[in-house]
């Protein structure tokens, strides 16, 4: 138990020895500790900065370090053993948190340290995370009577059950379905970058022989393999059962997540209105910027409205177009078709097709350009620290991010393809490691943050580069604005570093600003 590396607690995680086996123990033990931890702090506790705020941050980012690894290691590296070892330590975790949470010495120390004679004394960041705090015990059930706080972490914990599992439904249901095309005429119209990773899916499939010429083809429900299938293949009724099979991803069968969905929603509403509100929409709203429920409808009719005619007016030049093609479904197009059309339209309107525009986004390029962007616009070097690190794949990249001076300020893992069978599908940002000033003895170091940028775009296939399509262009673009905002930033607070304390309607801002201007 000494070497159980999730107990290390702080520093770049040494994913190379972390295994399935070692997260049962090391989380239990981890929560006794940070349990007495607690116990101590509250009857301890003195409603200061240094006397409330610093000694609770100690606590937490042992526990957010510890399953936030494991967390992270769920969406990159699925594998049966880490599911069975992460659900059987998931309650004991939820039950901690729903403690943390509800602990009355803490919350009424938040309140006094907020009027108190030394409130006006401190930082903005500092106020913004002590009343973030005090808002977020409350939305956690710590005014709530015995009775109903029992109920309310009964919920919490079934909540946690239940994501989980409909995170694993969908990756499994994802990794289920497959289309083997073994003639010409199933392939027809697909372009070679997706005729050789079908043929590359095949051989690893087992079928040793496949290549992009003569197949077999493996087409998936990944992205890579997907939407390219539905935009280029002549086939409508193969379009048309992987769309299905992709729309209706785990809601039949062993993965089906139409109970899930049900409960999770009766729960939600159940919460909320154990918490006063009359929806769980209320309640999320409660640690957002949009004022209201109607605010937010408001907002969406709005763009419904600006955008229903140009949205109509396309479809009827889409069909105006498959029927100057002959095609009988001109007329009703389906979802199925509207991808396939849409490419036609482009290559002849353009004169030039997405794929053609795969060899100008080679991901070395990409980064390449990227990086000379970030440099323009905000004055940081990124250069690569491949070796320097532990990663969980061989495929995973790490870079250093440094200021005008060259003194390194922010560090961050690239995780660029597509790994079906242990990866979860989408694209994200997410925090390894909070920017934070750390106090040992006498001596004051400043904490660089550490992001992981994940991404699903198309692998390097039969030895050659990922060639991305512009949408997976935009997509990493995307990321890296959200892991900029964690990185570059300034706060030295934990609590408010980053894109901690963010509204989540608000969080987006950098990430659009990256991927649209």
């Amino acid at each position: 138990m000494e070497n159980n590396p999730l107990l290390i607690g702080k520093g770049i995680p040494p994913f190379e020895a972390i295994k399935p086996e070692q997260v049962v123990p090391g989380i239990t033990q981890l929560l006794a500790e940070l349990d007495q931890e607690l116990t101590c702090l509250e009857t301890q506790v003195i409603p200061t900065w240094s006397g409330l705020v610093e000694p609770l941050d100690h606590l937490t980012e042992r526990l957010t370090w510890s399953w936030g690894v494991v967390g992270h290691l769920m969406s990159v590296k699925n594998s049966p053993e880490l599911r069975q070892a992460y659900e059987s330590v998931q309650p004991q975790v939820v039950q901690f948190i729903n403690k943390l949470n509800q602990s009355q010495p803490l919350y009424k120390a938040f309140k006094a340290l907020s009027a108190g004679k030394d409130w006006s004394s401190l930082e903005l960041a500092q106020q913004r995370i002590v009343e973030a705090a005090i808002r977020d015990a409350e939305l956690s059930g710590v005014g709530l009577e015995a009775q109903k706080r029992a109920r309310f972490n009964e919920i919490q914990l079934e909540l946690a059950e239940l994501a989980t599992k409909f995170s694993n439904n969908v990756l499994d249901a994802t990794k289920a379905f497959s289309m083997t095309l073994t003639s010409k005429d199933e392939v027809n119209g697909l372009p070679p970058s997706l005729t050789s990773l079908a043929a590359q899916a095949a051989r690893a499939a087992g079928e040793e022989k496949a290549t992009p010429e003569n197949g077999p083809w493996r087409i998936t429900l990944d992205y890579p393999s997907y939407i390219p299938f539905l935009k280029h293949s002549s086939r409508r009724d193969l379009r048309q059962k992987l769309y299905k099979a992709f729309v209706s991803r785990a809601s039949e069968g062993d993965w089906d997540n139409t109970s899930v969905i049900e409960r999770i929603l009766e729960l939600r509403q159940e919460k909320a209105m154990l918490l006063g509100f009359d929806s769980y929409a209320q309640l999320s709203l409660a640690s957002k910027m949009a004022p209201d429920v109607a605010a937010v409808e408001a907002l969406l009719e709005e763009l419904r409205c600006k955008s229903y005619e140009a949205a109509a007016k396309d479809l009827d030049e889409l069909k105006a177009f498959a029927a100057a093609k002959g095609v009988p479904e001109a007329n009703d197009l389906q979802p199925w078709d509207v991808s396939f059309w849409s490419e036609r339209q482009r290559e002849e309107k353009f004169a030039f097709s997405a794929e053609q525009l795969r060899p100008y986004f080679p991901l070395p390029q990409v980064l390449d350009g990227l990086f000379a962007l970030v440099k323009r616009l905000f004055g940081v070097s990124v250069t690569a620290a491949d070796g320097t690190v532990p990663v969980w794949h061989e495929d995973v990249r790490y870079f250093q991010i440094a200021d005008h001076t060259g003194a390194a300020i922010a560090y961050f893992y690239l995780d660029p393809y597509s790994r079906p069978a242990e990866k979860r599908g989408g694209a994200w940002m997410n925090e390894c490691i909070n920017r934070a000033k750390i106090t040992e003895g006498s001596s004051t170091t400043t904490r660089l943050p550490v992001a992981y940028l994940i991404c699903n775009q198309t692998p390097p296939v039969d030895g050659k580069p990922s060639l991305m399509t512009f949408n997976e262009v935009e997509t990493l673009f995307h990321e890296f604005g959200h892991g900029l905002q964690h990185m570059l930033t300034q706060v030295d607070y934990p609590g408010a570093a980053g894109i901690n304390n963010i509204e989540w309607d608000a969080v987006e801002l950098p990430s659009q600003f990256m991927e649209n201007w």
